[in-house]
């Protein structure tokens, strides 16, 4: 019988410019993640919620501290991921955040870039993600910045849910676990059950976690 996979907290935040376009870095790594575009963010320190956690990754990895992020989780999921030479159980929730700047550039954090195994940074605008056939994670990012901007997907286009998926809403957390007013959305893999150490809050469900099985 395998043992448990370690549990990595992490947050992550979608950073979108004035037209709406989405800042994700690129990351070439080994199997089994491969090379694949994310948003910024990364594991938690010790003391910190998600929300905290999130916020300092960006400011890490971007140099920017003036960028707004809201406290509802706009996104959590649970899934295996390769990290430091092993597999750990990624436990993510994922914020929004703006910058009033178009394409914003990163500057002065290269040494950073290098140590984090990022190599390289680029502004997406949606078209460009719903037609790419480099690997996104999430992979339904565009559907769901599209969702919370109230923006239609343009006829024709490509669905960015891979065949088999599931997509559930419930009620939105905040970063410390209490309920939000507008729901969050949990996309992901069929349900395998929740986390012992992540309880559900308020209303039976209201905070439950979609597991992936396998985000590569």
């Amino acid at each position: 019988m395998r043992s448990p996979l370690h549990l990595r907290r992490a947050g992550r935040v979608i950073v979108l410019d004035p037209e709406d376009r989405v800042l994700l870095f690129r990351y070439d790594d080994g199997p089994p993640n491969g090379s694949h575009w994310a948003t910024p963010g990364g594991g938690l320190n010790d003391g910190e919620d998600f929300l905290q956690g999130a916020r300092r990754e960006l400011t890490e990895e971007t140099g920017w501290t003036d960028v707004t992020v809201d406290a509802e989780v706009v996104l959590e999921r649970i899934f295996p991921m390769g990290y430091a030479g092993g597999v750990v159980r990624q436990h993510e929730r994922i914020f929004l955040g703006r910058t009033e700047i178009h394409r914003r550039a990163i500057e002065g954090v290269e040494q950073m870039h290098a140590s984090d195994g990022i190599a390289a940074w680029r502004w997406w605008a949606l078209p460009e993600l719903d037609t790419t056939t480099e690997v996104v994670w999430p992979r339904e990012l565009p559907d769901l910045i599209r969702k919370l901007k109230g923006l239609s997907r343009p006829p024709g286009s490509p669905s960015g849910a891979p065949a088999g998926w599931s997509r559930c809403a419930h009620a939105g957390a905040r970063a410390d676990g209490s309920s939000a007013r507008a729901p969050a959305m949990r996309l992901g893999y069929p349900v395998t059950g929740s986390p012992p150490d992540e309880g559900a809050t308020g209303a039976a469900g209201a905070n439950r976690v979609i597991h992936f099985i396998r985000p590569w």
